[in-house]
């Protein structure tokens, strides 16, 4: 390995704002999808191919939800992936990522056949030659680094809207109303095949995947992946439904059907002159680069959170360089795309289709399964709306959408899904990992899970997503000891066995920290909510300050006023560590007060859970 070329550790730079999330979204679909495909479209179902669009983007934003959901939850590298295989398990994760690696490299391969097209009409360039040189160029921008890969996303995807929005606004006087009638297609159209329609166009609605696999690297992913994920996909679907009403309404219906260049066309006829064909073409080109850049950037964290999780060669999750670039990642999705170069047209549109509805599917299922397991940790800053009647509505719906493709990309798909097998039998078997499903299983069972692998972990994301710095009293809560009491005890017998566990870590007698205990609370209530009590004493010695944790699920009589305290937060310190002991007894008092202590500590079943109500509680740290 060079000098200077030097792996270090496996996390992500955190480099990407709103701006570059909407940009990254909005850029990877405005392409090929409405540049190439509305020629195509028309032929098939007539002016109703504007429902058709209309209609994916309504599916897509639907169907999106939830993968945000998940994004806020998981902001990691790999999206999709990531959130299937910690919610179904290392083989699901394993087809997972595979058919999303596999839908935005098709996507993005999409685009470059696009823009390779259209070099072909401007200046006559061989087409696969053409693919090949533009594939390694958007590969080199990308080693650049992320920031700067966003920000040429950032300024094509200005440059494409402008182009955009001048095509509406000249456009809108040359509408023809009488070119919209009929609206279906004589012999062709009807609703079952805008409905086909709509899957077939679905590709354009891609771009969401290429935001949720770039997560970890979004700068405040709470606000940022909403707003901007959901911002590109009202904008597209608005932007789609205009330039198509544009298109139809000034080209006439034999000039329109199977063009692959039908906004040019049309365009020559709403800006006078040449000027309106090359503003349009420019703005094709804008499209097809921001698709293929955005595409290559996302596809390389499959690849990358793949290797993560040992799921395939580990040397795929190495990065290099100040920057922490996924140099392998980079190069095998370059190949990739390379290769995805020589299939037709057509097949790599339905193929991305079905393969990013599959992937909506397999989002909405991990968010079911997610939910429904009840796992403490798992806490998305957006929530789906209408659970769970939306997220199932949403599959069904794919389900037909796939149903609509034919046999052929359901064929593939399935290929895919058999790769996936295979690679998960020679590497992911010997993963080891605990996912919701286990959870779920566990609770329907009514069994407990002995491990805590998947809280701590979406523990640790919890932390890097909301910026959460630990402190001492953090280290105190992890090395405290924890009691869960499933039956209702007096309180002498919660101090005779509390005093029993905790007297040989403090170097006294259990029966002498037993009585201490109930001196102490003769003389004054410890109680500090009607469910909450914190017993402290001060004990002999030097520098030891310890912490022990009970929850008593049918709740222990402290005083006559207080008969149902569940969460008792016993603190132990010598006189020398004073200090400490009020500044922990602030952050128990802080981390009750917020409003889902009560629900999230009775909820938690095992001793880790308990640690983390507190570790994640809402407090003033850094003391």
């Amino acid at each position: 390995m060079g000098k200077g070329v030097v792996m270090s550790k496996k996390e992500l730079i955190k480099s990407l704002g709103l701006l570059d999330v909407f940009c990254i979204a909005t850029g990877a679909m405005i392409s090929s999808g409405i540049f190439i495909l509305p020629g195509v479209a028309f032929e098939k179902v007539g002016p109703a191919m504007i429902l058709g669009y209309l209609l994916a983007g309504v599916f897509a934003c639907v169907g999106s939800l939830a993968t945000i959901e998940l994004a806020t939850a998981m902001p990691l590298a790999g999206g999709i992936y990531y959130y299937t295989e910690r919610s179904l398990g290392p083989l699901a994760g394993t087809i997972s990522g595979l058919l999303n690696w596999s839908a935005i490299a098709l996507k993005s391969s999409f685009a470059i056949f696009g823009m390779s097209e259209l070099l072909y009409q401007l200046i006559g360039t061989p087409r696969l030659a053409c693919g090949i040189c533009l594939t390694i160029f958007f590969l080199l921008v990308n080693l650049i680094g992320t920031n700067a890969a966003a920000w040429a996303q950032d300024i094509m995807v200005f440059i494409l809207l402008g182009a955009m929005g001048l095509f509406f606004v000249t456009g809108v006087p040359s509408v023809e109303f009488d070119r919209f009638t009929p609206f279906f297609a004589e012999g062709k159209g009807n609703i079952g095949e805008v409905m086909a329609l709509a899957a077939f166009v679905f590709v354009a609605f891609g771009g969401l995947l290429d935001v949720a696999s770039v997560s970890e690297e979004v700068k405040n992913p709470k606000r940022n992946m909403p707003l901007g994920m959901l911002g590109g996909i009202i904008t597209v679907t608005l932007l789609y439904g205009f330039v198509l009403f544009i298109t139809v309404g000034v080209l006439p219906g034999k000039d329109l059907s199977g063009s692959l260049t039908p906004l040019a066309d049309a365009a020559q006829k709403t800006i006078r002159g040449s000027w309106g064909y090359w503003i349009i073409t420019v703005g094709a080109m804008m499209a097809f680069v921001t698709t293929a850049n955005a595409g290559i950037m996302a596809a390389a964290r499959f690849p990358f959170a793949l290797s993560r999780d040992k799921l395939i060669p580990g040397v795929f999750s190495r990065v290099y360089g100040k920057k922490q670039l996924p140099l392998p990642s980079l190069l095998l999705t370059g190949a990739v795309m390379v290769a995805s170069l020589f299939l037709d047209l057509e097949s790599l549109v339905t193929v991305a289709s079905t393969v990013i509805m599959l992937s909506f599917i397999l989002t909405n299922i991990s968010v079911i399964i997610l939910r429904e397991s009840e796992i403490q940790n798992y806490r998305p800053t957006f929530r789906t709306p209408f659970y769970p009647v939306l997220p199932l509505l949403s599959m069904l719906a794919f389900v037909w959408l796939i149903l609509q493709m034919g046999l052929g990309a359901v064929q593939i798909a399935i290929g895919i899904v058999l790769l996936a097998v295979v690679l998960y039998f020679i590497f992911g078997r010997k993963v080891h990992l605990e996912f919701a499903l286990m959870h779920l299983v566990a609770r329907i069972s009514k069994c407990r899970i002995s491990g805590h692998g998947l809280e701590t972990e979406l523990r640790d994301i919890l932390r890097d997503r909301d910026g959460i710095a630990q402190d001492d009293f953090d280290d105190l809560v992890e090395h405290s000891s924890v009691m869960i009491l499933d039956q209702r005890v007096s309180l002498p017998d919660l101090f005779d066995l509390v005093s029993r566990k905790m007297a040989p870590v403090l170097g006294c007698s259990s029966r002498e920290l037993d009585e201490k205990l109930l001196i102490r609370e003769s003389e004054s209530s410890t109680v500090i909510s009607p469910t909450v009590a914190i017993p402290h004493l001060t004990l002999e010695g030097r520098s030891q300050f310890r912490m022990m944790m009970v929850k008593c699920t049918e709740g222990i009589e402290f005083t006559p006023d207080a008969t149902d305290v569940n969460a008792v937060i016993f603190l132990f310190g010598s006189p020398d560590r004073r200090n400490f002991h009020l500044r922990s007894l602030a952050a128990i008092a802080q981390t009750i007060q917020g409003r889902s202590f009560e629900s999230r500590w009775r909820k938690a079943g095992t001793p880790e859970q308990l640690q983390d109500v507190f570790l994640l509680g809402k407090r003033r740290r850094g003391f």
